[in-house]
């Protein structure tokens, strides 16, 4: 569990100080450079104790809250720098030129300032969308995983049947891509392969069910893993967090299946990439299903949802045998057609 309220008491010690920092540039009085050196010695004092908090506050965070934690602390220290960089390069340049007279030069560098100053705001008020637990980080970067899988299904939603008539394009004396624009080397989204014929649809529209089912049975993880806060406590030894992060690994291994099942359905298709796809999925929902049932509470909607996931895959696994063999016994056929002719 994170310093949360602390955090955000440094986040506003931190602001104001950069913002007071930062005043001086702009209000037509530049101080002396021992008032330069004393602001900024005072902002980085507030700076290292924000730093010895927010190392002290990984203490009892697994990999992905530390994660979350680094990304946001980091955000503001390298906002800072750039402030104090640009705060005494306004002042520590000497002036060469005549044109370069006090209140006059470096206008440029000041008018960045309140933007400079804007960056390190939105640093430290992202402090307050730090996760809180761990329970809560794994759950948003489970949440990430399922945000991958909505869009290989709106992917899929896109993808349409080759159209029957192949004279439909060229009809109404409409002239192809290719003449009416020979200069054009501009690879548009027609020509990318997205036709598909009627069993690559049929494919297609198993892999929708597959992916759909799919996040059903994340939605349904996510909030039996937020119905778990209580269960996170400093006397687990870490044990209880151990079980997350690695249920965290489960659906981003699924999630990866669930990228390559997307990207094996554009023709020509993989049916043996997505063969491999499915049972790697088949089993990672089952190491998933064990983990949960490993713990003191689980929800029965998850159980079912991970019921119904192997239902799907189970039928387009079935699906793909079934046109493996259609298409294996089409070759034969064809082969031997080829035969008689040269016989």
């Amino acid at each position: 569990m994170i310093l949360y309220a602390t955090l955000c008491w440094v986040r506003l010690v931190i602001a104001s100080s950069a913002c007071l920092t930062a005043g001086m540039l702009w209000n037509g009085e530049s101080p002396q450079a021992k008032e330069v050196e004393e602001n900024v010695n005072s902002y980085f004092n507030v700076l290292q104790g924000f730093l010895l908090l927010s190392h002290g506050s990984t203490v009892g965070a697994g990999p992905t809250l530390s994660s979350s934690i680094h990304e946001s602390v980091k955000h503001v220290v390298d906002c800072s720098f750039r402030l104090m960089k640009e705060h005494v390069s306004l002042y520590g340049k000497p002036i060469l030129f005549l044109s370069e007279l006090p209140g006059s030069h470096n206008k440029e560098k000041k008018l960045l300032m309140p933007q400079i100053v804007g960056a390190v705001w939105e640093a430290c008020s992202a402090l307050k969308k730090v996760p809180p637990t761990n329970v809560t980080a794994i759950g948003r970067a489970m949440t990430q995983v399922a945000v991958s899988m909505k869009d290989v299904l709106r992917e899929i939603n896109e993808l349409k049947p080759a159209s029957s008539n192949p004279g439909d394009e060229t009809s109404d004396n409409t002239p192809s891509k290719a003449e009416s624009k020979p200069e054009d080397d501009d690879i548009s989204d027609d020509d990318l392969g997205s036709d598909l014929s009627p069993e690559e649809m049929k494919v297609a529209q198993l892999a929708h069910g597959v992916v759909s089912e799919t996040l059903v049975v994340i939605k349904e993880l996510i909030r039996t893993i937020t119905g778990m806060l209580k269960l996170e406590t400093p006397d687990d030894n870490g044990k209880f967090v151990g079980s997350l992060e690695k249920l965290l690994k489960m659906c981003q291994g699924v999630g990866a299946e669930i990228d390559e099942i997307g990207a094996c359905l554009y023709p020509p298709q993989e049916i043996d990439a997505i063969k491999l796809a499915l049972e790697k999925m088949s089993s990672r929902i089952n190491e998933i299903q064990q983990e949960v049932e490993s713990f003191p509470t689980y929800s029965e909607p998850f159980l079912e949802a991970c019921s119904g996931l192997r239902t799907v895959l189970k039928e387009m696994e079935a699906q793909l045998n079934c046109l493996s063999a259609t298409e294996l016994t089409t070759k034969m056929q064809n082969v031997a057609v080829i035969n008689q002719i040269y016989m």
